[in-house]
């Protein structure tokens, strides 16, 4: 068999998580045949023959127009080697009929190119292969739609819901699996785990309209979900010895994952031999599955790894999101599975599509990238049918909405953006390249514009930074003239901490980085000091350890002593880094003070060497020792920090005011840090000296 091609894209935001959920589904349902996956990529990228050839040359091409387009050929490889690396195995020379993965970065915004026909349409386009496709809405009377009616309790859950219907699809293996493989991509990318947004795509001709999305009680909720017929279905072996009765039928237990006790109802058996210990059963054997109800489902999908993540998402509302039929045939029930009866397959023809929502905006980018993306496949090419959705509140609205959106670009805001002067024509066709129509105006302010068509595909076209950006990128970014920029003094304050800086390493101090987010305790009780009411507070701290935004650099400087307790002393570190206080002055209600921190740890406290390194950096700054109260130099005086050793610490004053607190630092203190050894510590505020 000849060496054949797949084209699969990576996620630059979540490529991890991309890669879990396309082995899911491999292992969900069965995969493309090679010969199935080549036929479907001639069709798409006739034009790029490399996939076809796999001629070296051809790929180098492919490569540059990645690269041209903005987009980054990352890797040629196959399965095997992928498994291969990940288990650290030796490389091997992929065999001739071995399936070759085309690994390609994309812009996570670019939510059209998750899937093979939006990637290779936009290549071809931007190659000038094909022409800007021109999606339309079929024109039909809202008599004729389909109705999708929202009930009121749906607001206590996800109130949103946007529908769409693709009208005689075409689908093969491989246009099947990239349409399931691009809802997974969108609900880990744009949707956030089903989150904002979940997608439920159905086969029409299963169903009947008008369609109700509604909120019930979990008990209220009855259906068979897709993913349990689809499990019983495949072979199993069960226990064949003191089956359970259920009437007159025979209980079939189904053994899963770790044996034992640990086995669920999976549906009936027709017949029985009694002399069998142990069969296997198939999908033939099996009467259909029982119903779940909605929160027998949620306990159920607890072990599913695939579908686990998602139930927090419901699993604490007093009503659950449900779609029904006319006939009250369950649909799905977002965000987690969807019912087995409305299943699409191969031989689906119109599929019905539905996204419920918290989020209105990204639904409808959602659904638009869904139907762009597939009504490539419809009888009536690039053409959508509309639903209307309708509120018991006489709110409605029809989707999807693939209408153009327009922007108005100054074309001097786009030259000046990229730094290359374009004639007006030459920017149009650039940006033709890049799906976007441009039409020359003359705008409000009588300058020369460009009226921008943005096509529902690219929704990643915001400003007209965005549209400057597309030029430049059609343009080729090789070829604008690098412009060297007139150096940039540095601020006095960053000038100053640098020279600091080298005259503390001068003397054998290394300098450390520590993190700025420490937790609440480091700044208090782990200095044996009272809650810190001037610290800022992280309002959704990632863990305990990210709490509080520091207040001092003690707390960072410890640690770094406390996990480096093994290196050889003695250790003698310094950092030089902001702190941040509340300040009610400021607009942003806090301010940044810069402060320089060291440290001494050895068999001796060192605080003669720490008093000594105060003298030197006074000396450096010109600045003289003077007596008390004398404001033309600096001077010490006794000071009781609680993080200090009584009667070991002292406070500098710096022309009458305090910037700093030396000593050995207090037992206790090196005890809740983990540091076995005596330590002592400097801390100055740099800023008073400017």
């Amino acid at each position: 068999m000849p060496k054949t091609h797949n084209v699969e894209r990576v996620e630059t935001d979540s490529i991890a998580a991309a890669s879990a959920s396309r082995n899911a589904h491999r292992q969900r349902r069965p995969r493309s045949p090679v010969r199935s996956s080549r036929t479907h990529l001639h069709q798409i990228l006739t034009h790029f023959s490399f996939l076809i050839s796999g001629c070296d040359k051809a790929q180098e091409e492919f490569e540059d127009l990645c690269f041209q387009f903005g987009i980054e050929l990352d890797d040629v490889t196959t399965e095997k080697a992928i498994i291969r690396k990940e288990k650290h195995l030796e490389e091997e020379e992929p065999s001739e009929d071995e399936e070759v993965i085309y690994k390609i970065e994309v812009p996570a915004n670019r939510y059209d190119l998750l899937c093979l026909e939006g990637l290779s349409q936009s290549l071809r386009i931007f190659a000038g292969l094909d022409s800007i496709p021109t999606y339309t809405v079929a024109n039909i009377s809202k008599e004729s739609m389909l109705k999708m009616h929202v009930k009121p309790e749906t607001s206590q859950i996800r109130p949103y819901v946007v529908c769409a219907v693709l009208r005689g699809v075409t689908f093969d293996e491989a246009r099947y699996n990239s349409f399931i493989d691009l809802q997974d991509r969108l609900h880990q990318n744009i949707c956030r785990r089903r989150t904002l947004v979940a997608i439920g795509t159905h086969d029409l001709d299963t169903i009947e309209g008008p369609f109700t999305y509604e909120a019930l009680a979990p008990k209220d909720i009855n259906f068979t979900p897709l993913k349990q017929k689809e499990e019983a279905g495949r072979d199993r072996q069960v226990r064949g010895e003191g089956w359970p009765r259920d009437g007159e039928r025979t209980v079939v237990v189904v053994l899963v994952a770790g044996g034992g006790d640990d086995h669920q109802v999976c549906g009936y058996i027709k017949h029985l031999t009694p002399t069998m210990h142990l069969i296997s059963l198939s999908s033939r054997d099996l009467l259909p599955t029982r119903n779940f109800s909605a929160d027998e489902l949620m306990e159920f999908y607890k072990k599913d790894l695939k579908l686990k993540k998602f139930l927090h998402i419901i699993e604490g509302s007093p009503v659950y999101p449900v779609i029904y039929d006319r006939k009250r045939t369950v649909l799905s029930l977002p965000p987690i599975i969807n019912g087995a009866h409305s299943a699409i397959t191969l031989k689906t023809k119109n599929v019905f599509i539905e996204c419920t929502a918290t989020d209105l905006t990204k639904a409808n980018i959602v659904l638009n990238t869904m139907v762009t993306m597939f009504s490539m496949y419809c009888e009536r090419k690039f053409e959508v049918e509309p639903v209307e959705v309708t509120y018991t509140d006489g709110r409605s609205y029809v989707s999807p909405d693939l209408s153009l959106y327009q922007m108005e670009v100054p074309i001097s805001y786009i030259t000046k953006l990229i730094g290359v002067s374009l004639p007006a024509h030459e920017s149009a066709r650039l940006l033709n390249k890049m799906q976007l129509h441009a039409k020359h105006s003359i705008s409000e302010k009588n300058e020369a514009s460009f009226t921008i068509s943005v096509p529902p595909t690219r929704s990643d076209i915001l400003h007209p930074c965005d549209v400057a950006e597309d030029v430049a990128i059609a343009y080729g970014y090789n070829e604008i003239p690098k412009i060297t920029f007139p150096s940039v003094k540095p601020q006095l304050l960053n000038k100053f901490s640098d020279l600091i800086r080298e005259e503390i390493a001068t003397v054998g101090y290394t300098e450390v980085l520590t993190w700025i987010l420490c937790s609440s305790k480091e700044i208090s009780t782990m200095l044996n000091r009272e809650e810190d009411k001037n610290a800022v507070i992280n309002g959704n701290p990632r863990s305990a350890d990210f709490e509080v935004v520091r207040t001092t650099l003690m707390p960072g400087i410890l640690k770094t002593v406390g996990h480096n307790k093994d290196h050889p002393k003695p250790i003698k570190i310094f950092e030089v880094g902001d702190v941040v206080l509340l300040d009610e002055k400021k607009d942003v209600g806090a301010s940044n003070l810069r402060k320089l921190a060291a440290l001494h740890c050895g068999s001796t406290s060192g605080f003669e060497l720490i008093h000594g390194l105060v003298d030197r950096i006074m000396e450096v700054l010109g600045t003289p020792f003077v007596s008390p109260g004398d404001k033309t130099g600096y001077y010490i005086e006794s000071s009781n920090e609680p993080e200090y050793l009584k009667g070991r610490q002292a406070h500098i004053i710096f022309k009458g005011a305090k910037i700093g607190t030396f000593g050995i630092v207090h037992p206790q203190v090196l005890h809740n840090f983990d540091i076995p050894d005596p330590c002592s510590f400097v801390e100055i505020d740099i800023e008073k000296f400017l």
